[in-house]
């Protein structure tokens, strides 16, 4: 299956997997995948994620999703913002807050891919990726 747009395709699986309370989820690996991944684990929002390659084949990423206590979904929401037809990008001094900083953004900035917590630090504008809240 050709995919256009990979981190639309890996913010639905996780979405989906979520609203189905399914343990984990696989993918084809690609480089901002693993980048948004690694946010999401450093934030809390999923568990764990693995990128393995087995001979012959594609690499894979795999997230496991987290739950807490009570069985109930860590990530309430996560949504697509900058699409390939549509590009958001923003300055510095209007970087998004998502739920009054409960949720996060995800910002590609010149320095990489980080929350606009880490944005807002290095006072840092760029395109916003998704919200996850």
């Amino acid at each position: 299956m050709m995919v256009n747009d990979t981190l639309s395709d890996l913010l639905t699986r996780i979405r989906n997997a979520n609203m189905s309370k399914a343990e984990e989820v696989s993918l084809p690996s690609f480089k901002l995948g693993e980048k948004v991944c690694e946010i999401l684990k450093e934030e809390g929002f999923i568990a764990d994620f693995s990128v393995k390659a087995e001979e012959g084949s594609f690499k894979t990423l795999n997230i496991k999703l987290k739950y807490d206590s009570k069985n109930n979904r860590v990530i309430s929401g996560i949504k697509r913002i900058s699409k390939p037809g549509l590009r958001v990008t923003v300055g510095a001094d209007k970087l998004p807050r998502v739920l009054n900083g409960l949720g996060i953004a995800i910002i590609s900035t010149s320095s990489g891919i980080m929350t606009d917590k880490k944005a807002r630090k290095l006072n840092v504008g760029g395109e916003v990726l998704a919200y996850v809240w």
